[in-house]
């Protein structure tokens, strides 16, 4: 195979590829920019000028639809592959890979009925591609693309913006800058009319992507001839015009050969009176070759931006396999050490929130801060501490038998009904911690990257964590109430002896203290006021004084246990009892939580073959582009 065919080989099977791949026709565009870096021939021209034929005289096969108006409604890139002499032609669609025509008249049938299936049997257009492949050793390699004909009235059964639609079509494809020109005109029209070349001329005034070419020599008026075009003085191309000859509706009509209409051609020029001096560089199999060659040149010339392209896209596509992740093996041991892997991935997260390496681990804080303090200061203290509440205690708890000096078991009423209000604060921050800890393992587990393609592991992981969550928010109920009872179970004796005496005893007159002879005025004064409203004030006071006291404390132990309970186990045990049962777990257990989404595995899938397809490419263009 020569250097040329190399290279536009090269090219055809970069392109073949990226449609395949979805990079062209409605694919990722990520990645499609490729195919618009490598050349392509765009077939423009009217309609009826004779493209269909042009491009049937290219391939040697007559397989193209044909009639009467517009017959090509969507287009059709058309890539020739030159295979081996010998081997059997054939052509495959992509829209089925999976089969091969070997039956040219089977192509012109498909072809119909895949336009049919997008615009309907209607004279309606789609810029949706047909993508034909032929495998042929009589082609050259070459990717064409038969665009619809320019129109300039729309006729019945098409909108009034058809003519307009089919120019914008054409224009996306010839005005990019890669794109190569064949531009049909029939010779028996005024080449000042060409619809093809006219618009040729907009996206490429200076000429150099255009080639002209010449339909219908033979059906001039006697006495003409298309020289003045041919030869340039008419309308000058920085690339030649190319003369050709189609079969005519008879030869069509008679299903004649193309290798014969092709000799037919050659004959015509070669005893032509007005062409024979241009006969070697005159008809379709010239054409071919000389698109061939310009692809060639075209190609060479891009080789360096073409493969700065692929080097980007093959950095694109490895980023994006290490964020999808790599395949996974399918031994048991292999999978059990994935799961442990993606695991400590989550519980690294999962402690970086905790510690603040990440958002998140403050709130824990703000429990204790705000929320403990804020609850304490809420409690309904000052009704249980009222005058006429501490007097109702105290009175009950005094029973038949009123108190002789401090109302002791008054006093442990009010104390132990006061400590009981602790209860819903200590509960609530073990709630609230409890709730925190819950979102940071919906966060961490979200922004775990490698566990998105695992939804049935992260579910179970999720579930695990709660489920240990759930685990430590009892204990720590347990404790943070036990603290509770702990301060109602036993009281601090120091602070009350530290309180000054409520009644003094009475003396007599002759200062000894307990003497019966004393003054019994003022013992009935004592007792009186220990039934005062005084009395049950200093009560209450007291009472009061002790439950700050206790409440500083919890304010301070709740967190304590909290923290030790819940926080200090999350960090280092949330996990444990899922190792523990995912040990137990056998191989197709393991695969189970190793399913991943459909959606990800097959975009893993494609960007593979993508990746594999550019590295094929670059070290194919890395093997030719040193060949002069």
């Amino acid at each position: 195979m020569t250097t040329m065919e190399s290279l536009i080989g090269l090219v055809n099977r970069i392109q073949r590829a990226c449609t395949v791949l979805g990079d062209y026709g409605g694919g990722d565009n990520t990645f499609s920019s490729l195919w618009e870096a490598l050349p392509s021939v765009a077939v423009v021209g009217g309609q009826s000028s004779g493209k269909s034929s042009v491009l049937e005289s290219i391939v040697g096969r007559d397989f193209l639809p044909r009639g009467s108006g517009i017959v090509t409604r969507r287009p059709l890139v058309l890539q020739l592959h030159k295979t081996v002499e010998g081997n059997q032609e054939y052509a495959e669609f992509l829209h089925l890979s999976k089969r091969r025509f070997t039956d040219f008249s089977a192509v012109r049938k498909e072809i119909q009925d895949e336009t049919d299936r997008v615009t309907g049997k209607s004279k309606m257009i789609s810029p949706v591609p047909i993508h034909l492949s032929i495998y042929s050793p009589n082609v050259v390699n070459l990717t064409l693309i038969d665009l619809p004909g320019l129109t300039k009235v729309a006729v019945e059964g098409q909108p009034e913006s058809i003519v307009e639609d089919i120019e914008t079509m054409v224009r996306s494809y010839v005005e990019k800058p890669n794109s190569i020109i064949l531009a049909i005109s029939p010779a028996n029209q005024d080449i000042a009319t060409s619809d093809a070349i006219k618009l040729a001329r907009e996206v490429d005034p200076a000429g150099e992507r255009t080639f002209g070419v010449m339909t219908k020599l033979d059906l001039m008026d006697k006495g003409t001839n298309a020289l003045d075009v041919i030869e340039g003085r008419a309308y000058r191309l920085q690339r030649p015009w190319v003369g050709v000859v189609n079969r005519s509706q008879a030869d069509i009509n008679k299903n004649t050969d193309m290798i014969i209409a092709r000799r037919k051609e050659r004959e015509y020029f070669a005893t032509s009176p007005d062409y024979g001096h241009l006969a070697n560089k005159m008809g379709s199999e010239y054409l071919a070759k000389l698109l061939s060659q310009h692809l060639e040149s075209v190609i060479r010339a891009r080789i360096p931006s073409i493969t700065s392209l692929i080097n980007k896209s093959i950095d694109e596509l490895e980023s994006e396999m290490d964020h999808l992740g790599r395949p996974i093996a399918v031994d048991a041991g292999a999978q059990l050490y994935t799961i442990l892997e993606l695991c400590r991935a989550f519980d690294r997260i999962f402690k970086e929130h905790l510690d603040g390496g990440r958002a998140g681990g403050d709130r824990i804080y703000g429990v204790f801060d705000n929320q403990l303090p804020a609850a304490l200061r809420k409690l309904p203290f000052d009704r249980h501490l009222s005058l006429q509440n501490v007097r109702k205690v105290v009175s009950e708890a005094d029973g038949y038998q009123p108190h002789l000096i401090a109302p002791e078991q008054g006093y442990r009423r009010l104390i132990e009904g006061s400590l009981n209000y602790f209860r819903g604060p200590a509960e609530a921050s073990v709630d609230a911690v409890h709730f925190v800890l819950k979102e940071l393992v919906r966060k961490s587990l979200a922004e775990t990257q490698e566990l998105r393609r695992f939804p049935t592991l992260t579910a179970e992981i999720a579930a695990a964590c709660n489920e240990a969550l759930e685990r430590f928010r009892d204990e720590s109920k347990k404790s943070t109430l036990r603290l509770v009872d702990m301060e109602s179970s036993y009281l601090t004796v120091e602070f009350f002896r530290r309180l000054p005496q409520e009644v003094e005893k009475p003396v007599n007159p002759g200062g000894r203290p307990g003497n019966p002879g004393g003054n019994p005025a003022a013992s009935a004064a004592a007792a009186m006021d220990r039934y005062s409203e005084g009395h049950f004030r200093r009560i209450g006071s007291n009472v009061s004084s002790y439950v700050g006291m206790v409440s500083e404390t919890l304010r301070n132990t709740i967190p304590k246990a909290v923290v030790h309970c819940q926080v200090k186990e999350a960090k280092t045990s949330l996990l444990n009892h899922f190792y523990i049962q995912i040990g137990k777990r056998e191989g197709k257990q393991l695969g189970q939580l190793l399913d991943e989404d459909p959606a990800l595995m097959e975009r893993r899938l494609q960007c593979a073959k993508r990746l594999e397809l550019y590295k094929s490419a670059r070290d194919e263009v890395d093997s030719v582009s040193w060949v002069r």
